[in-house]
């Protein structure tokens, strides 16, 4: 450990928290790459560049060579005997380059691996020593500062959020025809709490106006928080575990204050993962409340008959992309599809799709690191291609970071089509009696 000595205070604070992190879990994970190669072909930034630094057995590598180095006998002895790496200046900016700028966390590799590595896991074990070295990309780390400071991670005032939220109510009122239709706010004792991905009040507000209409079609019982309602947690993205049991805890608090029996996950797939299943790990506690996603719940609304559809209304094709972190993260596969197949004359599937989807290339927090925004769009190539094979004309996803991806690959693939949420679909066949 002689080489620990002459490292900085930052290095190590970073070989300290991964110290920490070594468990049986970490270690075994570590230990298991084989080097088959059958990893080559799942990730679609390899696919795109044909680079080998994008394998994902070498994006491990990236770790597994400081796991040798700081935690074998033979790393601290025979370092490069072993392919072991000290932590220093070089090997920090080639794992950002790789950890951050070539990697999604899509979790495609992790399910095509032979011993069944969990690349993703590793990767954010990676990420989290960069944010103990300040090493996290620019606009990511922003990005969480936002959601720290003022609540949302697009630090939209209270005042500017209400104001969207009264304007928005006023047109539901003119749609359905019902003065009395409401959009419920930080309403105490209802039965659901809806989230929302900031990005919807401050450039897609029609998809809080969709699940306002499917919501009082229902004649559901819900509420929205002006104070505590961004789904998303982009600290699980950056790997700051710290930040990430601050903004879970505050949503948990929120959900309790205004005593509301579920936690109902909007349209985002890394959120619908973090706040559910990752959440109660964040915080060392199980939830005292219910947590479904939209898509769940709207598809329960349509099998209960709490909604009616006339899919006569859509019939453009209408295609899904599948969010990574949802349906390979989450297991929340086929409530979507049910819920389109009911909202439209002509569904179509992607080829791959479900737990075999390619990622649109927007996960892992890239839309915001603007300094691999070419790489984002040219991996995002590959879906672009799988969209216009479909000849859908709608494309469909349950998650706000896809739709922004596929807005832009939309734009420079020339694909002439329309992305919409799946809500939002489901509200243009709505059936109001």
């Amino acid at each position: 450990m002689g080489s620990v000595n002459r490292l900085t205070d930052e290095q190590k604070k970073a070989l300290a928290l991964f110290a920490e992190r070594m468990d049986g879990r970490l270690r075994t994970h570590l230990n298991s790459c084989v080097h088959c190669g059958l990893c080559d072909e799942s990730c679609h930034y390899y696919l795109r560049y044909r680079d080998a630094r994008y394998i994902p057995a070498n994006k491990v590598e990236q770790l597994t060579r400081i796991y040798r180095r700081y935690h074998t006998v033979l790393g601290r002895l025979l370092p490069r005997w072993v392919g072991a790496a000290d932590l220093n200046d070089e090997t920090v900016k080639e794992m950002v380059d790789v950890v951050f700028g070539g990697c999604s966390m899509c979790g495609r590799c992790a399910l095509h691996c032979s011993v069944g590595v969990d690349i993703p896991f590793l990767v954010q074990t990676a990420r989290s020593m960069l944010v103990e070295l300040g090493m996290v990309p620019k606009g990511l780390q922003s990005t969480v500062d936002a959601a720290i400071r003022t609540g949302n991670n697009m630090a939209i005032p209270r005042e500017e959020f209400v104001d969207t939220l009264q304007w928005l109510e006023e047109d539901l009122r003119m749609e359905v025809g019902d003065e009395t239709a409401s959009i419920p706010r930080d309403a105490e004792g209802k039965r659901i709490l809806y989230t929302l991905n900031p990005r919807e009040p401050k450039f897609f507000p029609l998809s809080i106006s969709a699940m306002a209409k499917i919501y009082y079609a229902a004649k559901e019982d819900w509420t929205i928080s002006t104070r505590c309602y961004d789904v998303t947690n982009y600290a699980y993205f950056s790997g700051d575990g710290e930040a990430a049991r601050e903004l879970t805890r505050r949503l948990h608090d929120e959900v309790q204050k205004l005593r509301a029996d579920t936690l109902v996950l909007a349209e985002c797939g890394h959120g619908a993962r973090a706040i559910r299943w990752e959440g109660p790990r964040w915080i060392d506690k199980a939830y005292p409340f219910n947590v479904t996603t939209v898509v769940e719940l709207v598809a329960e609304f349509i099998r209960s008959g709490r909604i009616t559809l006339d899919p006569a209304k859509n019939t453009k094709r209408v295609t899904l992309h599948d969010p990574c972190n949802l349906v390979r993260g989450g297991g929340v596969i086929e409530e979507q599809r049910f819920a389109l197949k009911h909202a439209c004359t002509d569904f179509v599937e992607m080829t791959p799709n479900r737990v075999n989807n390619y990622c649109c290339g927007g996960g892992g927090g890239q839309l915001s690191m603007g300094e691999y925004r070419d790489r984002r769009v040219e991996t995002g190539q590959i879906k672009a291609e799988q969209i216009r094979k479909t000849g859908a004309k709608i494309v469909a996803t349950p998650c706000h970071n896809c739709i922004d991806q596929l807005m832009e690959l939309n734009r420079v693939y020339d694909l002439g089509v329309e992305i919409k949420t799946v809500c939002e679909v489901v509200a243009d066949a709505l059936v109001l009696k």
